[in-house]
């Protein structure tokens, strides 16, 4: 008897250990592991304070605006110091959040930027072998997960008006970056508020470090966007924004397949969508929302824009696409819903506070966290409905990651793991 208990227990045990496994997952990169701010997790914290809820904080040194990933047991986060000459890669075991280690992985040119951003902004990315790192003056880093520096790419020299923010982006063998610069002689408005033909999208290999494909968008502007891959007939295609433009790419030649206008310049917020409609904002100027068809040939502004809106343009935080309904937050606070598929605004609404983090979605529910440091959370659907306002008390800029039903915020000083403790 006492045998068959045993093994009933350890049958229960096994099946509550693969139901965990199932629904746990990483956050190897900006945006988490769909690209677009989508957990499939559930038991995500809904309530904390800066006394409760936290597993714990830690402090964090330097600078920097950069978003915390989760792979397995340890996060990582990158930070400037020096003026921003040390770019450093910090890595925290996700149970306790002690320091790992804390090491300068280059010696960066800390060059011309904006005030709102930093020189560690970009996003590590992460395959469990190696942590890839973009710095802000364009180099591209692999890092093995000791420390050592396994490779430098540095084909391309950037500088932007704005400085770097974009986030290099992990496909198979392939580290991918786009490098939407702007002019660095004399004419500062090239690239920048003049269109120009340089910007570039390049993919090394992440093995190697060599430069496999650099990809050409043609006439384009600055811009800091995150790309997302979609499959398109059986193929994988990037589909990449910047300035006055929305395009796809071969992921394997780096050829351009096609592209929409998008009138505007300083693009920010991430690509979002799917196989059958993408949606990308097109920064300042003639601010619009555009929704696209991503499965055309050439220019096809004219057969494969679903719909565009000039109305509540975010020009930093993302979007989020839960289909059927897309989510926005502007700067400002302003909160929206729209019908995907047509642009018709569901509901809209006002947060308080400001916002240059993009939100996430998970069980449910919508994050969105403030400057100030509040997340305020609500049901998504039809019906705009706030389910929780937690408050930090700290500045943060940085997008929030989560990883095992825990939820990891980078403020302007520390880096917050909130839930329950496992």
């Amino acid at each position: 008897m006492k045998t068959t208990i045993a093994a009933v227990g350890l049958l229960l045990i096994t099946a509550w250990y693969a139901s965990g496994v199932a629904q746990a997952e990483n956050w190897p990169c900006f945006r988490g592991p769909t690209r677009q701010g989508i957990s499939h997790e559930t038991m995500v914290p809904t309530r904390w304070s800066p006394t409760e809820g936290i597993v714990w904080r830690q402090s964090i040194p330097g600078d920097g605006v950069s978003s915390p990933i989760v792979f397995g047991s340890r996060v990582f986060l990158t930070a400037a110091t020096d003026g921003g000459a040390s770019l450093r890669l910090l890595v925290l075991d996700r149970s306790d959040g002690h320091v790992l280690w804390d090491k300068e992985i280059l010696r960066q040119r800390p060059g011309h930027k904006s005030r709102q951003n930093s020189y560690a902004t970009s996003t590590p990315a992460t395959d469990g072998e190696r942590v890839y790192v973009a710095a802000c003056d364009g180099r591209i880093v692999a890092v093995a997960m000791t420390g050592e520096v396994a490779w430098v790419n540095d084909d391309l020299e950037y500088y932007s008006e704005h400085g770097l923010a974009v986030s290099p982006v992990l496909y198979d063998d392939l580290v991918i970056m786009p490098f939407d610069a702007s002019s660095p002689g004399p004419d500062k408005k090239v690239g920048w508020q003049i269109p120009w033909d340089k910007a570039v999208i390049l993919a090394v290999d992440k093995n190697t470090g060599q430069t496999r494909w650099q990809g050409r968008r043609g006439s384009s502007r600055i811009a800091h966007v995150v790309p997302i891959v979609v499959t398109i007939d059986g193929c994988d295609q990037l589909v990449s924004g910047a300035g006055d433009v929305v395009q796809g790419f071969d992921l394997k030649t780096g050829d351009r397949l096609w592209t929409v206008s998008s009138p505007g310049e300083g693009v920010v917020p991430s690509i979002v969508g799917d196989e059958s409609l993408i949606f990308a904002a097109s920064g300042f100027g003639e601010s619009a929302i555009r929704a696209v068809r991503p499965d055309g040939q050439g220019d096809v502004t004219k057969t494969h824009t679903a719909w565009q809106s000039g109305d509540d343009v975010p020009k930093v935080p993302s979007m989020l696409y839960v289909e059927p309904h897309l989510y926005l937050i502007t700067e400002s606070g302003i909160v929206k819903c729209l019908q995907g598929t047509t642009g018709q605004v569901i509901w809209k609404d006002r947060l308080g506070g400001k916002f240059s983090a993009s939100p996430i979605w998970a069980d449910g529910k919508i994050y969105f966290l403030s400057e100030k440091g509040t997340t305020t959370i609500i049901q998504d659907g039809p019906e705009f409905r706030v389910l929780a306002e937690n408050d930090l008390s700290e500045a943060c800029y940085a997008s929030p990651a989560i990883s095992e039903g825990l939820l990891f915020i980078r403020s302007e000083r520390s880096l917050f793991c909130i839930g329950q403790a496992r």
